[in-house]
């Protein structure tokens, strides 16, 4: 009586686990739900490479500062400027392939509603490894950023392979992460190797469907 007691337990957590599965694979097709994920996207997107600038400061200097320390200490920031050029880029293509994806999208589902919640989570965190490999720039801070960097390219993959979407978006995290080897040679090597991502733009500036892959 006992062992057929908790087969039927068994069957109704298989139920209830078939059930929210079903519910999360059943798709939406109301234009305004659809629409509101995209804004409620942008707008984390905006967020985030706005806030990649606001780690630029200049140090503490008085008033008096002549043009050759003011220009000194615009120079000093020269691995700010880095992180934040290579930051942006990165995001911009990463929100581009994001845009390509959604625009083929008619019908979503609550498994893609939080596949692109995980995604806008690491694009919202960017701004503070940028913020640490401005400052230190040794290879923990390359390696957590090009991790984090490489964490989101991996996400975006992930939500354009359940879109179904034609281009998916491997080259960018592939460059990071292969980056990470790399930093404990040489941190500044390391940085330097993210120009790569550029690679697909440069080679093929002319496809209409896109650079990024």
């Amino acid at each position: 009586m006992k062992r057929k007691q908790k087969g039927s337990g068994n069957g109704r957590i298989l139920t209830l686990h078939t059930a929210l599965r079903q519910q999360a694979e059943r798709p939406f097709t109301d234009e305004r739900g659809l629409e509101r994920i995209i804004f409620f996207s942008d707008a984390v997107f905006a967020i985030a490479i706005t806030l990649l600038a606001l780690d630029i400061r200049l140090p503490p200097l008085p008033e008096s500062a002549s043009n050759g320390i003011l220009l000194a200490a615009l120079g000093s920031l020269w691995p700010r400027y880095l992180s934040y050029g290579i930051s942006f880029l990165a995001v911009g293509m990463m929100w581009l392939a994001h845009h390509r994806a959604f625009r083929q999208l008619h019908q979503y589902s609550e498994r893609l509603m939080l596949l692109n919640i995980l995604f806008l989570l690491v694009i919202g965190f960017l701004p503070f490894p940028t913020a640490v490999i401005g400052e230190f720039g040794n290879a923990v801070a390359t390696i957590f950023y090009a991790a984090a960097m490489g964490l989101a390219g991996l996400l975006l993959a992930l939500l354009e392979w359940h879109i179904r979407a034609e281009r998916r978006i491997f080259w960018t995290p592939l460059v990071f992460l292969l980056s990470i080897p790399l930093a404990l040679w040489s941190p500044d090597a390391a940085k330097f190797s993210w120009l790569f991502i550029l690679a697909p733009m440069l080679l093929r500036p002319s496809r209409k469907e896109g650079w990024v892959e």
